[in-house]
């Protein structure tokens, strides 16, 4: 065979055929950067055909200028009462122990360094069980191109502050992807906003918009919901859930700053009042 011959017979690839296998070689790849842990799928952009009908899984508030729609965590918020129940005890025997007791120094370090653990595992779950926002919310101004995500960290220090923040983002820079997790207490699909630097791929944030379910397709349609949303497109206001999850806890737990509350449920050319 002459150099330059075009090879011929069964082990020849086509163009055609090369393009076709590199395509779904890099469908499989995350087309942003760097990618999220366990990601499973890009999700349409916002100006592209969304494959799924739009549908709400849960919503606090529709109207034509904002959105809120609640993230509840696969957490049972009972157990945290349970849990602090259980430290009840411990706690009221220890500190009978180191008011009764005759004083003994010795004695006396090793029932408080004893009182002091249990009280804190006490006060961290009632801490969890009382004042841990319930669905920490986003919401979506239609009219700002704006989104406000509600975020509360808490942590495993009673002690310390558990801090609230709000990110607001501009609507543009944000796109969607899932991801399976693979935990004991969250296991299914996740959903993840990802805001990337403006006219680029590269991932400078993220957040979660749902947290795991069961089906992808919930995810898909919440998505498209939301793009729709933003978009002025016509779009259901029933969500597919009317009943939230319990939240068992007496108090309203999520409280938006004046400022942004203000903000995020307001046109731009709205006067404060």
């Amino acid at each position: 065979m002459k150099n330059n011959q075009c090879p011929d017979g069964p082990w020849r690839i086509e163009p055609e055929t090369l393009e076709a296998a590199l395509e779904t070689e890099f469908a499989g790849r995350p087309a942003l950067t760097p990618a999220l842990k366990n990601w499973v799928e890009d999700l349409p952009g916002q100006n592209e055909k969304q494959q799924t009908a739009p549908r709400l899984t849960w919503v606090n508030e529709i109207n034509d200028i904002w959105m809120e729609i609640p993230r509840f965590e696969n957490i049972l918020w009972w157990g945290a009462w349970v849990g602090s129940m259980s430290m009840l005890t411990p706690v009221l025997l220890y500190a009978y122990s180191i008011l009764s007791l005759p004083f003994d120094l010795i004695s006396f370090i090793i029932f408080s360094v004893g009182f002091i653990t249990i009280f804190s595992f006490f006060f961290l779950f009632i801490r969890g069980a009382m004042f841990v926002p319930r669905g920490t919310p986003i919401r979506f101004n239609r009219q700002r191109q704006k989104i406000y995500v509600y975020e509360y960290q808490r942590k495993w220090n009673p002690w310390v502050r558990w801090p609230t923040t709000i990110k607001v983002f501009d609507w543009a820079d944000v796109h969607a992807q899932m991801t399976r997790e693979t935990g004991r207490y969250d296991q299914g699909y996740r959903l993840y906003g990802v805001v990337c630097k403006p006219g680029t791929t590269e991932i400078i944030d993220s957040f979660v918009l749902s947290w795991a379910v069961g089906h992808p397709k919930l995810l898909r349609g919440l998505w498209s919901h939301c793009c729709h949303y933003m978009q002025a497109k016509p779009v259901p206001t029933a969500p597919l859930l009317t009943k939230a999850p319990a939240s068992w806890t007496p108090f309203n737990t999520v409280r938006w700053p004046a400022d942004i509350d203000r903000e995020s449920t307001t046109a731009p050319d709205s006067q404060p009042t």
